[in-house]
C-alpha cells in the first residue's frame, strides 16, 4: 500500500513540476527586452534655512546612549 501512495505522491510532484515550468513561460511577456530613458527630472532644491527647521539633540539629553533625529521636509515642485 505505501508504494501505491509513494508512486502517486511522485507522479503528482511530477505533474505539478511540468505544470509550474509550463505556466511559467506562459506569462512571460513577450521579447526583445531592451532598456528605455526615463524622462531627465530635476532633483527639488531643499528650502533656504532647513537646518534651522531640523531639531538639534541637545548635550547629555539620553544618558543611556547615543540620539538618534530624523527630519523631513516636505516639498512642492
Amino acid at each position: 500500500m505505501w508504494r501505491w501512495a509513494v508512486a502517486v505522491w511522485a507522479v503528482a510532484v511530477i505533474v505539478g513540476g511540468g505544470f509550474t515550468l509550463w505556466l511559467q513561460d506562459s506569462v512571460k511577456p513577450p521579447g526583445p527586452y531592451r532598456w528605455e530613458q526615463a524622462e531627465a527630472t530635476s532633483t527639488p532644491s531643499l528650502p533656504e534655512g532647513w537646518e534651522t527647521q531640523c531639531p538639534t539633540p541637545s548635550a547629555g539629553a539620553d544618558e543611556d546612549g547615543p540620539v538618534a533625529i530624523a527630519c523631513l521636509i516636505v516639498t512642492t515642485r
